[in-house]
C-alpha cells in the first residue's frame, strides 16, 4: 500500500485526469481485492469499463483500464477513481488481502485433492456453461492433435463478422465482442507453435491476417480493439518464424510484400528488421535488394520510402537515408529540413547548412515554406554569428507572410543585429499598405494594429485602428490600454461591443457581457459619473430580467 497515495495517483494520471477521476467515485462498483496486491473493479462512465490496479508490482503502482484512453497505455480517470476508492477503504485492505490469499490457497488445495475423473467432470461442467471457454478448449484440442483443417476452419469462424453484423457491418456496440472472439485466434496459433507445429502456424497466421484485414473494413473499430488483435497476430508470426526457421528468401519476399501494403491494410504492423535473426545474412541481402527495387519503381510511395529509410538507418548509412529523401523533395522545403537534421545528427554541419539553404532557394512560395525550416536556418546563422543573414531571411519571410509572428521574429533578429529602427519602419510601411487594401468583411483585423500593440505603441495602434479599421478583439485590447488615460474613448468601445451581446444567450455570452459591464463601471468611475452607470445597468436589468443566469452573475459582481 505504500505506493498508493493521492500524490502518486496525481503524478501517474496528470492533474486533469486526476481531477476528473474524483468525479467518478460514485461510479465505482464490484471492488475485488486479490491476494497478490491487485484490485479489480468496474467503473460506469459512458460505458462500463473494467479496471485493474496493481498496488505493489515490480514497477510500483500501476494499472490497466479497457477504456480507449487506458488502452493507449495511459493512467486514466477510471484508475484514479478506483485508487481513491481503495484509499478510502485502506484500513480494511490487509484483512481483505489475507482473506483473498486464504481463498486462493483453499481453492488450490481443493483442486489438487480432486481425482482425474472429478477434475474432468468439473471441466466438462464449466465447458457446458461457458461458450467462450468451450471454443478456446476446442481450438487447443485441435492444435494439440495437429488437425490443421479443423484449426483453419475454426479460425475462419472466429474471424467471421456474420454473427455480429445485422446488415453486413459490426456496429460500435458489438465491436469489442467481435474482437474478443477474434483474439482467440492468437492463442490458437501460439498453441500450434508451442506444440511443435510452427510451420503450420506460419501458414495459418498469414491466412488470419488476410481475413482480419478483410473484416476490419466492416467493423466500427473506433476503440482500436482489432489493432490489438493484429498486434497479437504479428507477435505470433514472429514467434512461429523463430521456431520453424522458414526459407530466408521466401520470408524476405513475404515481409517486403507485407511492408508495402500488398498483403493487408497495415492492421498488423510488422517491422522486417525484427526478423533479422531469422533471415540471416542470406535473407537480409534479399530483403534489401527487394526494398531497393520497390523504391526505385516508386520513389514517391510512402511505404517504399519508409522501408528504405528504416533499412538505411539500421545500417547507419546516412547517405542512403538522404538519397531516399532527396528523390522526393517537398516544394515547401520540409524534406530539405529532414535531410539537414539527419546530417546534423551525423555531425556533418556544413552539408546540413547547404541543404537548409537549398530548401529556401527552391521553395516555390516563401509564404508557404515550412516555418520550421526558416527557424532552423536562422538558428544556424545566429550560432555562426551571421546576424545580417538571419535578418535578411527573417525580412524575406515577413515580406512573404506579413503576420504578427513573422513581425516578432524579424524584430528579435534585427534587435540582435542592432538594426531594428530601420527594419521596423519598412515593416510597418508594408503592414500599413496591407491594412489600407484590406477587403471589407475580411475575417480578422489588420496585422498592423497587432504589431503596434506588440511594440507597446498604443497611440499609434489606436490611430491605425481609427484610420484603417480593426476587429472587435483589437478594439477591446486598445480600449483596455487607454482606459486609464482616455476613459471616454474606452467607454465608447465597450458600449459598442456590449450591444450585440444583449441579444444573445448562453453562459459564455453572459460572462463576456458582465466582463464588459465591469469595464464600463470603471470608466464611469474615472469620469465621475456613477449615476449614469446606475441608470444604464437598471435599464439593462429590466430588459434582460428573463435571463436568470445573467441576473445571478450580475448579482455576484454587485452590478
Amino acid at each position: 500500500m505504500s505506493g498508493l497515495t493521492e500524490a502518486n495517483l496525481k503524478m501517474l494520471a496528470g492533474a486533469r485526469s486526476f481531477e476528473r477521476g474524483r468525479g467518478y467515485l460514485d461510479a465505482v462498483s464490484g471492488v475485488e481485492v486479490g491476494g497478490e496486491g491487485w484490485v479489480t473493479a468496474s467503473v460506469h462512465g459512458s460505458e462500463r469499463y473494467e479496471v485493474e490496479l496493481s498496488l505493489d508490482g515490480p514497477g510500483g503502482l500501476s494499472g490497466e483500464c479497457d477504456c480507449p484512453y487506458g488502452l493507449e497505455g495511459n493512467f486514466c480517470k477510471h484508475l484514479v477513481a478506483v485508487g481513491l476508492t481503495v484509499l478510502a477503504r485502506s484500513e480494511g485492505l490487509p484483512l481483505q488481502w489475507k482473506a483473498a490469499r486464504d481463498r486462493a490457497q483453499d481453492l488450490d488445495s481443493w483442486l489438487s485433492a480432486l481425482s482425474k475423473d472429478e477434475l474432468l467432470a468439473l471441466v466438462r461442467e464449466q465447458v457446458g456453461e461457458d461458450r467462450r471457454l468451450r471454443h478456446r478448449l476446442e481450438l487447443r484440442a485441435a492444435s494439440a492433435r495437429g488437425d490443421i483443417a479443423s484449426v483453419r476452419a475454426r479460425i475462419r469462424e472466429l474471424l467471421d463478422i456474420g454473427p455480429f453484423a445485422q446488415y453486413g457491418y459490426v456496429e460500435y456496440a458489438d465491436a469489442r465482442a467481435y474482437a474478443d472472439q477474434a483474439g482467440q485466434v492468437v492463442s490458437a496459433i501460439g498453441g500450434l507453435t508451442g506444440s511443435g507445429r510452427a510451420a503450420d502456424a506460419i501458414i495459418l497466421v498469414r491466412e488470419a491476417m488476410k481475413l482480419l484485414a478483410g473484416a476490419v473494413e466492416s467493423v466500427d473499430d473506433s476503440d482500436g480493439w482489432l489493432g490489438s488483435v493484429g498486434a497479437g497476430l504479428a507477435d505470433a508470426h514472429l514467434a512461429a518464424c523463430r521456431a520453424a526457421r522458414p526459407d530466408p528468401e521466401e520470408l524476405a519476399r513475404w515481409l517486403i510484400g507485407h511492408a508495402l501494403g500488398e498483403l493487408d491494410d497495415g492492421l498488423t504492423d510488422i517491422d522486417p528488421l525484427d526478423y533479422e535473426d531469422v533471415l540471416g545474412t542470406e535473407g537480409l541481402v534479399v530483403l534489401r535488394k527487394l526494398a531497393v527495387q520497390a523504391w526505385q519503381a516508386n520513389r514517391r510511395g510512402w511505404a517504399e520510402k519508409h522501408l528504405m529509410e528504416r533499412l538505411a538507418k539500421a545500417r547507419g548509412d546516412v547517405d542512403a537515408v538522404i538519397a531516399v529523401h532527396a528523390a522526393d523533395l517537398a516544394p515547401n522545403g520540409h524534406t530539405h529540413l529532414v535531410i539537414a537534421r539527419e546530417l546534423d545528427t551525423a555531425r556533418r554541419p556544413a552539408e546540413a547548412l547547404c541543404w537548409a539553404e537549398r530548401g529556401i532557394r527552391e521553395a516555390r512560395d516563401l509564404a508557404a515554406v515550412d516555418t520550421a525550416l526558416v527557424d532552423h536556418l536562422c538558428d544556424r546563422y545566429t550560432q555562426a554569428d551571421r546576424l545580417a543573414e538571419t535578418v535578411a531571411l527573417r525580412r524575406d519571410h515577413f515580406c512573404a507572410r506579413r503576420t504578427l509572428l513573422t513581425y516578432q521574429q524579424l524584430r528579435a533578429a534585427a534587435r540582435a543585429a542592432d538594426c531594428w529602427p530601420a527594419e521596423r519602419e519598412d515593416a510597418l510601411a508594408l503592414l500599413r499598405a496591407d491594412a489600407e487594401q484590406r477587403q471589407p468583411g475580411r475575417c480578422g483585423g489588420p496585422a498592423l494594429v497587432d504589431a503596434l500593440l506588440d511594440d507597446k505603441d498604443v497611440e499609434a495602434a489606436w490611430q491605425a485602428a481609427t484610420e484603417t479599421g480593426a476587429d472587435d478583439r483589437q478594439w477591446l485590447t486598445l480600449a483596455d490600454h487607454v482606459r486609464a488615460t482616455r476613459p471616454t474613448d474606452a467607454l465608447g468601445v465597450y458600449l459598442r461591443l456590449i450591444e450585440p451581446l444583449t441579444a444573445q444567450t448562453g453562459n459564455a455570452i453572459y460572462e463576456q457581457l458582465v466582463s464588459l459591464l465591469l469595464r464600463i463601471r470603471d470608466c464611469h468611475r474615472r469620469l465621475e459619473s456613477p449615476e449614469e452607470f446606475t441608470g444604464y445597468v437598471t435599464a439593462l436589468r429590466t430588459a434582460q430580467k428573463r435571463k436568470r443566469n445573467l441576473m445571478r452573475l450580475m448579482d455576484e459582481h454587485h452590478l
